[in-house]
């Protein structure tokens, strides 16, 4: 196959989205030791395992035969197929747009490599010139400051490589140009120096100021930023976006966490340099900043290639403003966090402090920090747990408007979870919260809690989106469950918690009575005992009759409905629920792997419809931007529905809010494609099992 050259972004972007332990284990039983993981080499015959898989580094390595590489070279090696081929594949696989280089754009492609090189040396040997002045006279205050307020030992100080911009308009620009003969256009590119407003000539970008480099995840100076020391404004000047330097994808102090990430198996995120600088000195080396922007994609991705647990701990203040710092912060890691492919959790430090301020430096007193620490990052709560008891506390319950305002805010918070297994688990949750611990109230405020969460998720019931092949589908869904739960007693405290932990409904009206007279029979054998609609109450009589009456798993359903049939409308409909013939009668050789197959179908049925609803909604609103916009490159790239992290901001011409609805539709359509696979998962090989029992 003949492929044009590859765009180096399609290439890093593939590199960034595989995950090799992932790839390779779909071709070799891998087991796991330690951080790596271990198998028998692909490559060459063996018994003993020799083969190991590193996801810290992304590599491979065999010491029996000498294989080694990354997952491109993995797939290259093993499918005998060339580089590009292997990239276009995976970029498929991960629907990640592929992009080619025509001639003119090898051109410009290799004098960016080399414009890259020279910004990175001419930023090494700024680095060196802003260390050497730090320990000059002239940068004595920049000493005293590191080491008396920020309590920074010597050897931290080194190992950030901190350094002084000296006071003057010239100084770094004389070194750089006149004595290291750099063009003056190239080192402004790099972010040090600034022209003049009447252009003639240039002056430093940075003067007077204590020095912070800024490295990538390879040690790299991209950029400073610079922390005055006379009460300047502003407090804190950052090097400008580079061909090198983009906050976005950049985490101060990565370069030096990455192990520590991956031994702790956590990252901490916090606000500032210093926070980071103080937290490593203190012992916890697993510490980054997000450069003062929200995390984005690509930083969680940063972080969650040396994490194998997927958990970042956010540490702000515990007052108000740490927890718009942490609101703030956490940016795109909200829809990583609902999906459940980011364990986010949130560290609150006593009000007042930060994590610079946790720390005295006093080393009598350190050994008794670092446990207070390292305690309060043990019971550091999920991010959702967070958002709820920061909500709950915003309102006095006691107060009618004010519960019923905590009841809607909590509802549109847990409205977000895309599964309907933890959503379910949330609104009990919450609903505990709300009927502080009543039993019984919390039994209604759970069910209104959830009546609401409905009514701010789009539940898919409109016929227009449902397919001829969903309704027979459905059907013989709800009837298995139904015909389990009338013959199968046993199985019924399990029916009840899927049918609630997913959010299920029956909707064929028929069902939906049948339904209503089971709960108002089991209603009636109650007798005062835990209700029935409570499937997490562990009073519940599963198996041995007690004094009250007989358990609910061994009550008569049937016999009771028959008695109920002639109010029902469609009767005839109901009749062979009741009665077991020697079809249906075979279901219930496997009730649990039935429940599975039926519940997992009902839900995709309902995702499957809101997939297209929100594809109609796409091309609504692609249609709409169109017909008031000038259809440019930028925004017919933009405008195409892919899984990518393409930005909005510099679409111009572009109202803001259609651009804004079409990002919240993109990342709703592609959450719920992700959760669809976990689905089928569930569902198969189950599908066969419902068709053959209908």
């Amino acid at each position: 196959m003949d492929i044009p050259p590859l765009h180096p972004d399609t290439i890093e972007a593939v590199r960034q989205a595989v995950n090799i332990v992932d790839l390779v284990a779909e071709h070799v039983v891998l087991r796991k030791r330690g951080q790596e993981y271990v198998g028998c080499c692909p490559f060459h015959e063996e018994k003993t395992p020799s083969f190991t898989v590193s996801p810290l580094k992304g590599f491979y390595y065999c010491f029996g035969c000498g294989a080694g590489g990354n997952a491109i070279q993995f797939l290259m090696e093993l499918q005998k197929r060339s580089f590009a081929e292997v990239v276009l594949d995976l970029a498929q696989r991960h629907q990640i747009p592929v992009r080619t280089l025509d001639s003119e754009q090898k051109q410009a492609l290799q004098a960016r490599l080399s414009l890259q090189e020279q910004l990175y040396e001419i930023l090494a040997i700024a680095t060196r010139f802003y260390e050497h002045a730090l320990r000059q006279p002239v940068g004595q205050d920049a000493q005293d400051y590191l080491q008396r307020q920020r309590q920074l030992r010597e050897e931290t100080i080194q190992q950030f490589r901190l350094g002084y911009a000296p006071p003057g308009w010239q100084v770094l620009y004389t070194y750089l140009v006149e004595q290291k003969g750099y063009p003056p256009a190239l080192v402004e590119q790099a972010g040090l120096i600034l022209p003049r407003s009447n252009g003639d000539g240039y002056y430093d970008r940075f003067r007077d100021r204590l020095m912070i480099p800024i490295m990538d995840a390879q040690g790299r100076v991209v950029g400073f930023g610079g922390r005055t020391l006379r009460n300047q404004e502003p407090k804190y000047l950052n090097s400008p976006e580079t061909l090198i330097f983009k906050k976005g994808q950049l985490l101060f102090g990565l370069d030096k966490a990455r192990q520590a990430i991956a031994q702790r198996d956590q990252a901490i995120v916090v606000e500032g340099y210093f926070d980071v600088m103080v937290l490593h000195q203190a012992g916890f080396p697993q510490t980054v900043a997000s450069l003062g922007t929200a995390l984005s994609q690509a930083q969680i991705k940063l972080l969650l290639r040396y994490t194998e647990s997927k958990q970042i701990i956010l540490n702000f203040d515990a007052d108000q403003a740490g927890q718009r710092a942490a609101d703030r912060a956490i940016g795109e890691a909200a829809d990583l966090a609902y999906r459940g492919d980011l364990r986010l959790r949130i560290l609150t430090l006593p009000a007042g402090k930060d994590a610079a301020d946790f720390f005295t430096g006093d080393e009598a007193t350190l050994a008794a920090q670092q446990a207070a620490y390292q305690g309060l990052l043990d019971q550091a709560p999920l991010w959702l747990d967070w958002q709820i008891q920061t909500l709950v506390q915003q309102y006095d319950l006691e107060q009618g408007d004010q519960f019923q305002q905590a009841s809607q805010a909590l509802s549109e918070l847990l409205a977000k979870l895309p599964n309907a297994t933890l959503r379910s688990h949330y609104i009990h949750h919450c609903a505990e919260l709300l009927g502080r611990h009543d039993s019984r109230l919390t039994l209604r405020i759970e069910e209104a809690l959830r009546q609401q969460v409905r009514g701010h998720r789009w539940q898919g019931r409109s016929q227009k989106w449902q397919r001829p092949a969903d309704y027979n589908l459905r059907q013989a869904a709800e009837e298995q469950l139904l015909r389990l739960y009338l013959h199968c007693g046993e199985y019924r405290p399990l029916i009840r918690q899927t049918l609630q932990a997913r959010d299920i409904e029956f909707s064929f009206s028929h069902h939906r009575w049948l339904w209503r007279q089971i709960l108002a029979i089991e209603e009636e054998h109650c007798a005062g005992r835990p209700a029935p609609d409570d499937p997490y109450n562990t009073e519940w009589p599963l198996h041995s009759p007690t004094e009250i009456g007989t358990p609910l798993t061994d009550l008569d359903l049937v016999s009771h409905l028959f008695d109920r049939l002639n109010e029902a409308e469609d009767a005839s409909l109901l009749t062979p629920l009741l009665h077991l013939d020697e079809t249906t009668a075979s279901s219930l050789d496997r009730p649990k792997l039935v429940i599975q197959a039926a519940a997992a179908a009902l839900e995709r049925i309902a995702i499957e419809k809101r997939c297209r609803h929100l594809l109609q909604s796409w091309q609504e609103t692609v249609a709409l931007i169109l017909s008031e916009s000038p259809a440019t490159e930028d925004l017919r790239r933009y405008l195409v529905l892919t899984n990518s992290d393409t930005e909005i901001d510099d679409i111009s011409s572009v109202v803001p809010e259609g651009l804004q609805l079409l990002e919240q539709l993109r990342r709703d359509y592609y959450r719920d494609r992700k959760y669809l696979q976990q689905l089928d998962q569930q569902r198969c090989p189950s599908l066969g099992v419902i068709r053959d029992y209908s």
